[in-house]
């Protein structure tokens, strides 16, 4: 049987996974290539045109969210567009690889997994990366980033476009869901750093023995599963960017060890003595109360001070209001281009609810709550019904308010589609029973 051209990487920290999936792919595919860390990702693929990436979705034990696997596909995706990922994923697991999938993946595969469907789904991954090498070359073009006419944002992007021609170290402040982020992107991009690495690093979600092998890296051998000298993420972040996301969460003890990198532009691997240099621009961010932290005494004062070189406030939607539908908008146009759709837009109505819903998450609210109402949506037009931002208890509103008018006639021409079915209506409206019969009394639409 004559092998197909196409060059295949497997990346599982199994290394029984690992020998199982070649000896199946390497009868079939010329050339397939093997990697235990995930760290090696890039560097196969600036040194080969890979075609297809076998990617497992977690890689440390007791850390089982598949937040590692969705972190590289989006990696390889930025640095290898026509690459086709399949992720690989344990029964149960299977809501990460379909947001995996949402975020560019081709398919998954279930472990363990069956040959021929392997087979067929490498196959299929393989025809779709030929369809990708012979479409034309597109150039890049610039992300765009939603400012809005809120003073406090332009302000706040303003102070960004300044320093961002710096290296001074940024400390982004701001509720979840704010955009710290894209703010974080934002610097990078408008930098004169902007062609090299920009590393995200959520300190939130690294346990503390992982702290500095995670950060610093470490040397072949320098504990148990320490197989090959591995670079931390200071060190991928090498002339270009690091982003320390929810900094305010590293425990007081681990706090001196990053302090010592920022400090001294050097990074030393665990189980090494040579302290390496590092030419990287620190970005922060948390929506923690930083300078009660320090008040406190549970976040260093001279940590603060090597971070914060400038310090940028991202407002609230609550703060921005003006913004939302504005907002709401340019996030439907994007995600309508992510799924290769056109023409979508909001019901007439749907602005003033928009505005008064309290968006407590942020813009990460709005995007899922939007991106969840693009596929439940019909004929291209979202509802407030499809937004699902009619049931909350905060509403703040009185008789006069045009709301209370719009909202009492929408629950009227339910009830009345409905034939007074509170369940049927309530579906309709998406809101629970309990809270359609208080909207039933407050208005006084009882029969």
């Amino acid at each position: 049987m004559r092998k197909k051209q196409a060059q295949i990487l497997i990346v599982d920290d199994q290394e029984e996974i690992l020998f199982s999936a070649k000896m199946i792919l390497k009868k079939h595919f010329e050339t397939i290539f093997t990697t235990n860390s995930p760290k090696k990702i890039i560097s196969i693929l600036n040194e080969n045109e890979i075609n297809v990436v076998l990617l497992d979705m977690n890689y440390r034990i007791g850390f089982e969210d598949g937040r590692e696997g969705i972190h590289w596909l989006k990696e390889i995706k930025i640095l290898s567009p026509n690459t086709i990922v399949i992720l690989m994923t344990a029964f149960g697991k299977i809501d990460t690889a379909v947001e995996g999938i949402k975020m560019g993946a081709f398919d998954y595969v279930l472990k363990p997994w069956h040959n021929e469907k392997l087979l067929e789904t490498i196959d299929k991954a393989v025809a779709e990366s030929r369809k990708n090498s012979k479409k034309p070359v597109i150039e890049k073009t610039e992300k765009r980033y939603f400012v809005g006419t809120s003073p406090k944002i332009k302000q706040a992007y303003a102070i960004a476009e300044k320093v961002a021609r710096t290296d001074a170290n940024v400390l982004i402040l701001g509720e979840n869901g704010t955009g710290k982020y894209v703010f974080a992107e934002f610097i990078q991009q408008n930098s004169a750093r902007k062609n090299e690495p920009f590393i995200h690093v959520d300190l939130g979600s690294l346990s503390d023995n992982l702290f500095e092998s995670e950060l610093f890296g470490y040397a072949k051998g320098a504990f148990t599963d320490a197989k090959t000298d591995t670079p931390g993420r200071f060190e991928m972040a090498q002339n270009g960017t690091i982003f320390l996301d929810e900094i305010g969460n590293i425990p007081l003890h681990l706090q001196s060890k990053l302090l010592h990198v920022l400090q001294t532009k050097t990074v030393t691997r665990l189980g090494e003595s040579k302290a390496r240099p590092l030419n990287v621009r620190i970005i922060s961010a948390t929506n923690n109360d930083i300078k009660a932290e320090v008040k406190s005494k549970t976040f260093r004062e001279d940590l603060l001070y090597r971070i914060n070189t400038m310090e940028i406030n991202l407002p609230s939607l609550r703060e921005r209001k003006d913004d939302i539908v504005p907002m709401a908008n340019f996030i439907l146009e994007n995600i309508a281009e992510k799924y290769n759709q056109e023409n979508w837009h909001f019901e007439e109505n749907a602005a003033p609810y928009l505005e008064r819903y309290p968006w407590k998450g942020n813009v990460r609210e709005m995007e899922n709550k939007i991106e969840r109402a693009v596929i439940l949506a019909e004929n291209n037009t979202i509802s407030v019904t499809d937004l699902d931002i009619l049931d909350f208890e905060d509403i703040q509103e009185n008789d006069d308010n045009p709301l209370s008018e719009m909202e009492k006639t929408a629950i009227e021409k339910a009830l009345f589609k409905h034939h007074g079915n509170i369940s049927k209506t309530a579906e309709e409206l998406g809101l629970s029973r309990a809270a359609l019969y208080r909207r039933i009394e407050k208005y006084d639409l009882k029969n």
